[in-house]
């Protein structure tokens, strides 16, 4: 039995219109200035950009269900974040030795065994844990939104120890050690922040934020040069 971090990527919720994939840097203006530039786009187009973007249900029971598969207790720790890439330090500060990942990305690395060469990012955290032996297992849980496929990763997979479990799969007997909330705004839209909260308060635990600026979405009420900056973005 190890120590297990539960790591849970805000985008597992969100389903996404095919249009609106991408891979971004994960920066101020991403997080929230290019939000305002897709939003304006889309209008100019006579579309809401809103529309484009669905929450699941799953995310009002997620809690429920977690606690019957996975052993919570007072000594396990809890953190919120913007990035996904703090689950990497957070592994490694926690002693945890198990991941399970809930996700709409692996977060292994994109590009093979090579991506692992590059410093510890959104996307490749999870991948340098296990290049830098600091893991023995993950087990990827994938959003049923997700564009990706297991073979995708078809070189970390036959390297290291990992698996891809549906929901109803689980049973879990690592001690959970740390849980991380991560926002991943970049890919999630900021009119969802407020659920965002919800869900992090119905997780039960106090928990310690790391870099997670909170976001103001008003796109009725933003003036004409603010208009011509994010158009700039």
């Amino acid at each position: 039995m190890g120590k297990c971090l539960l790591s849970i990527d805000w985008d597992y919720f969100i389903y996404t219109a095919k249009e609106n994939w991408g891979s971004y840097l994960e920066n101020n203006k991403n997080i929230i200035s290019l939000w305002y530039k897709r939003y304006l786009q889309a209008k100019n187009r006579g579309q809401n950009l809103q529309n484009c973007y669905q929450l699941s249900s799953q995310v009002d029971d997620f809690w429920q269900r977690i606690k019957k598969v996975f052993p919570l207790t007072a000594d396990t720790k809890a953190y919120v974040s913007d990035s996904h890439a703090v689950s990497y330090d957070i592994a490694l500060t926690n002693h945890c030795n198990v991941v399970y990942l809930f996700d709409a990305h692996a977060d292994l690395g994109y590009g093979g065994l090579s991506s692992l060469n590059f410093e510890v990012n959104c996307a490749n955290w999870l991948g340098k844990l296990f290049k830098n032996k600091l893991i023995d297992s993950a087990h990827i849980i994938y959003s049923p939104f997700t564009s990706e496929k297991p073979e995708y990763f078809k070189a970390m997979n036959d390297a290291y120890n990992i698996h891809y479990p549906s929901p109803q799969d689980l049973n879990s007997k690592d001690k959970v050690a740390a849980i991380h909330i991560c926002r991943s705004g970049a890919w999630t839209p900021p009119w969802f922040d407020y659920k965002f909260k919800q869900f992090i308060g119905a997780m039960g635990f106090k928990y310690q934020v790391i870099n997670c600026p909170p976001r103001k979405w008003d796109p009725q009420n933003i003036s004409l040069s603010d208009q011509i900056n994010y158009m700039l973005a």
